[in-house]
């Protein structure tokens, strides 16, 4: 009996915990939590083109919104046309896109990775990252969440400009086989599944 009661307090605080942070996250985003250029720590408030910069609550809050990162989900914005990037800077440059999955059945107890190409190729040119992050050939290159977290290979964007190396099943998003499709109790599958949308 107290075994019981001792498992489900410890399950209710797991959720309690995770709902909080949820919550936490969700008021983030509704509260358009952006530092303003000048308290950013990152440009220098005293110089005159700071003054000349968009501010990120007016850029970001117009957009998808996401709960961690930046806050945006970019994806979603683009495919919504609540952005449009330039495909080039030169008229000579030939834009390829692909629109073409990547399983990556990488070893370990985590689902496997879908890399999609079509949402990368939206904005980003092959160059980018082949070949000196990946190897244009299936295979070639030894991917590891070592490197990864070490920003190198996804790890140059995500954690940067995308979204960060926390939201693992926007990647792990492959069920393996015998593998329960469930999340750990402490994740919000809105936010963490790929193609369901966020708050």
């Amino acid at each position: 009996m107290q075994a019981s009661i001792s498992r489900v307090k410890r399950h209710l605080s797991r959720w309690l915990a995770g709902s909080l942070l949820g919550l936490l996250a969700a008021g983030t985003v509704f509260a358009g939590n952006w530092l303003p250029i000048a308290k950013d720590g990152v440009h220098d408030p005293r110089s005159p083109a700071a003054k000349q910069l968009q501010e990120p609550q007016e850029a970001l809050s117009r957009l998808t919104p996401d709960t961690t990162g930046n806050q945006v989900r970019w994806v979603q914005s683009l495919e919504k046309g609540e952005i449009n990037p330039r495909e080039k800077l030169f008229p000579q440059t030939e834009v390829k896109k692909l629109d073409q999955d990547i399983l990556l059945n990488l070893k370990g107890g985590m689902p496997i990775v879908r890399f999609p190409h079509k949402q990368h190729t939206e904005w980003l040119d092959c160059s980018n990252c082949h070949d000196h992050l990946f190897e244009r050939e299936t295979g070639k290159t030894k991917i590891s969440m070592f490197n990864i977290l070490q920003g190198e290979q996804c790890g140059v964007c995500h954690g940067a400009v995308a979204f960060p190396l926390t939201e693992c099943y926007r990647c792990h998003s492959v069920t393996r086989p015998g593998q329960t499709k469930n999340l750990p109790t402490h994740m919000n599958p809105q936010f963490h599944m790929p193609g369901r949308k966020g708050p």
